[in-house]
C-alpha cells in the first residue's frame, strides 16, 4: 500500500469515528431519538466495514495488477524475440555445415574459410548475449527428451538402448526455455 492510500485510508477512518463520536453516546440510547442515532452509528459502522473491505480489496487488486505487469514486462523482455532467434537458427546451421564441409586442410579457401569461422563466432556470442545456450549432445550421452528429439532409433553393437548414436542439429534455450530440441539418433536395445 502507497504512502497517499495509507493517508487516505486514516482519514477516512478518523472522520467516521469523529461521526460517531458526535452522533452515539450513552444518553442517547435511553430515549427514542437516541435510539434512532444508535442505529444510525451502527448502521455508519457496518457501511464503515463494508467500504474498508471494497477499499483493501481495490488495494490488493491494484498490487496484483502492478505484480503481473512486472512479471509479464520481464517476460517480454526475455522471450519476446523468440520468433526471431528461431528464425536465426538455420543461419548457424548452413554456417556449421560449411565449416564442416571446407574442412581444415582447404589451403585455397583459407581466407574464406576464416571468415565463416569468424562470422559463427560472432553469431555465438550474439546469442550468448540475448541468452540463447547451445545444447550440443556428445555420442555415447543418454537421450533426454526434455532436451533431444530422436529422429531415428537403429540397433548399434556395444552401445546401450537410449544412448546417442548420432547428432543431425544441435539445440538451443532461451533463457529457461527450449527454443529447439538437438536432433539425435538413439540406440535401440541391441539383438
Amino acid at each position: 500500500m502507497n504512502d497517499a492510500n495509507k493517508e487516505t485510508k486514516i482519514e477516512v477512518e478518523a472522520a467516521i469515528e469523529e461521526l460517531m463520536n458526535e452522533v452515539a453516546g450513552d444518553d442517547l440510547i435511553s430515549d427514542p431519538e437516541g435510539l434512532e442515532a444508535f442505529d444510525e452509528v451502527e448502521q455508519l459502522r457496518s457501511e464503515r466495514d463494508d467500504m474498508r473491505d471494497r477499499f483493501m480489496r481495490a488495494l490488493a487488486d491494484a498490487e496484483n495488477a502492478r505484480k503481473r505487469g512486472d512479471r509479464d514486462r520481464r517476460e517480454a523482455e526475455q522471450y519476446g524475440g523468440s520468433k526471431l532467434a528461431r528464425d536465426m537458427l538455420p543461419v548457424y546451421d548452413n554456417l556449421k555445415r560449411a565449416l564442416e564441409a571446407a574442412g581444415e586442410d582447404n589451403k585455397a579457401g583459407a581466407g574464406l574459410l576464416e571468415g565463416i569461422k569468424l562470422t559463427m563466432r560472432e553469431l555465438l556470442n550474439i546469442f550468448d548475449k540475448h541468452g540463447m545456450r547451445l545444447i550440443s549432445p556428445e555420442i555415447g550421452e543418454k537421450f533426454d527428451p526434455d532436451y533431444h528429439q530422436a529422429m531415428f532409433e537403429a540397433p548399434l553393437p556395444e552401445t546401450k538402448s537410449g544412448d546417442i548414436i548420432q547428432v543431425m542439429a544441435e539445440g538451443f534455450m532461451l533463457h529457461d526455455r527450449l527454443l529447439r530440441p538437438a536432433q539425435v539418433g538413439v540406440s535401440s536395445t541391441p539383438k
